[in-house]
């Protein structure tokens, strides 16, 4: 029964995804149709495994097998350039096109990594100390909030072309962080 669900699921995902990826490449006033029919598609799939399936069990394998579907569409749907040659002065040159410099290397690795770490820690004790709720909960959402904070630190500060404005803003960000949450366990 599980791998019947399965399969319905990932081909109802499917069709849910190409009907909406239909509605926003079209971009005229007759989308609204297959932007609901897509939407329909995908909800009515997860109502069905809710009430099939299972409150707990259907609505995981729904969204599961449904985001594989979906994932399928755009893997097929998407578009492959070829790598057209660029002449020196018709465009500005990518941040991360651009030649390397040892030492901006060294500092952006400094700045992504420790620095971006105590930004993440900063923003990840405010979260612990003014969520409201069990302070066992506050602490392991403010744990489980650190890496993913940490690295969109890192990505952020990797693709900034300006030094200076990341370490800035890491600076800030730490700073401010560490002290709205002294200031939140003091009270």
């Amino acid at each position: 029964m599980i791998a019947l669900a399965s399969l319905l699921l990932i081909a109802g995902g499917a069709l849910g995804a190409a009907l909406l990826r239909r509605s926003w490449v079209r971009r005229d006033r007759s989308v609204l149709g297959l932007l609901l029919a897509g939407w329909a598609v995908l909800i009515g799939l997860l109502v069905a495994a809710f009430l099939l399936i299972g409150p707990v069990k259907g609505l995981a394998l729904g969204l599961a097998m449904e985001g594989i579907g979906a994932l399928a569409i755009i893997w097929f749907g998407r578009v492959r350039r070829k790598a057209a040659r660029v002449r020196d002065g018709d465009v500005a040159p990518e941040p991360l096109e651009e030649p390397g410099r040892f030492w901006r290397g060294v500092l952006r690795a400094l700045l992504a990594g420790p620095l971006g770490m105590t930004a993440a820690m900063g923003v990840a004790f405010c979260v612990t100390v003014y969520l409201p709720g069990d302070p066992r909960t506050r602490i392991v959402l403010g744990g489980l909030l650190l890496p993913i904070l940490w690295g969109l630190a890192m990505t952020w500060t990797l693709a900034d072309r300006r030094l200076l404005r990341a370490t800035a803003v890491l600076v800030g960000t730490s700073t401010i962080g560490f002290g709205l949450a002294a200031l939140g366990g003091a009270a």
